[in-house]
């Protein structure tokens, strides 16, 4: 297994009592989890060990078994076999109210008749916290997610932007040791789903709390993660960095849903592959015969001479780059990425390169 990074930490540059106490976080693991629904065997002896103040991504499919491993953290779901140990004590038997962790859902779940303040302070009145103390917590809360000045509103007058910052804020109001969160971005528009994830990042790194983030969005894993679990089939098929998940997927399953790639022939010679001209680097297993490769847009170029015929399928304008899909004389379909600078139309007929670098492969169907 891939040791943990160390946590990123920024300076505390204010008073807000959320940050005076903030801890170095807490030590999650699941050690053999099994959960099966009836005959449906969902979580196949999970193991996952997550470090003090780590920001870790259980990525995949639905279906794959992400928010279930999240459930049972939480203690939401009852596992059939296996512990969970919060730092290092088995909490498997403990109720989800007494293991002291917050917990964001796709849905904000704010109580409609109550004020921004009083949603956020609700977790901290039900623990018998004076209503002073509550309402000063919950306000420096608010704060850490921007949200004072909006204290005094109703969930119906925010936005579903500000609506998911306030379950932000009640879920650490109360200073859990471990942040939980379920997809929690997937019903925001792009812009306002993008913004809100990096605040979540942003807050995440000056608590220096623990957190365990479920989502199907690899761009969001990628963003935000010290290390993500890519999960297929109740399973965790690698765990490690954003980079070392992109760069060196260990399955043909990682490289697949990491990642934009296009599938080409190949033959494979042991560390090798042999890409229409060019031989390539195979990262992960050794393959021999034929193949089918995995390769990056971003590592495919189009150039004046030489390389592979094609013919442009669609070109689309990303800003500072386009991406375009063309067809080889084969009949193969190829994704390049390319400077917005190089131009190209429908039925143009190009020529591509391929750069030396490390492919994942899988046996040809």
């Amino acid at each position: 297994m891939t040791s943990p990074i160390p946590v990123r930490a920024l300076p505390r540059t204010s008073e807000n009592s959320l940050l005076a106490d903030a801890g170095s976080g807490t030590r999650v693991e699941f050690r053999g989890i099994v959960k099966d629904y009836g005959a449906t065997r969902v979580l196949h002896g999970l193991d996952l060990d997550i470090a003090p103040g780590e920001f870790v991504s259980l990525l995949g499919p639905s279906g794959c078994g992400k928010t279930t491993a999240l459930r049972v953290l939480a203690g939401l779901e009852q596992a059939n076999g296996g512990a969970v140990l919060l730092g290092g004590t088995d909490v498997s038997g403990v109720p989800t109210n007494r293991r002291d962790i917050g917990m964001v859902f796709q849905s904000y779940s704010l109580f409609p008749h109550l004020r921004v303040i009083d949603n956020t302070a609700f977790g901290l009145l039900r623990r018998k916290v004076a209503k002073a103390e509550a309402l000063r917590r919950a306000g420096d809360a608010l704060a850490l997610v921007g949200l004072d000045h909006l204290a005094d509103r109703f969930p119906h007058q925010l936005s579903g932007g500000q609506q998911q910052r306030v379950a932000l804020a009640r879920a650490l109001v109360t200073e859990p040791r471990v942040l939980l969160l379920d997809e929690p971005l997937s019903a925001l528009d792009a812009k306002v789903r993008v913004q809100l994830r990096d605040e979540i990042r942003r807050i995440q790194l000056r608590l220096g709390i623990t957190t365990v983030f479920v989502t199907h969005d690899q761009e969001e894993a990628l963003a935000v993660s010290d290390r993500i679990a890519v999960m297929n089939a109740g399973r965790i098929e690698q765990i490690g960095t954003p980079e070392e998940l992109y760069l060196s997927p260990a399955t043909p399953g990682v490289a697949a849903f990491v990642g934009l790639s296009s599938l080409v022939p190949g033959v494979g010679a042991g560390d090798t592959v042999r890409v229409w001209e060019w031989t390539l680097p195979i990262a992960g297993d050794a393959a021999t015969g034929e193949v089918e490769v995995f390769v990056r847009p971003e590592n495919v170029r189009l150039v004046a001479a030489g390389g592979v015929e094609a013919v442009v399928q669609e070109s689309t304008f990303l800003g500072s780059f386009r991406r375009t899909l063309v067809r080889t004389t084969d009949g193969v379909l190829v994704r390049v990425q390319h400077p917005a600078s190089e131009r190209v139309e429908y039925d143009d007929r190009v020529r591509i390169a391929l750069d030396l670098e490390p492919v994942s492969v899988r046996p040809h169907p």
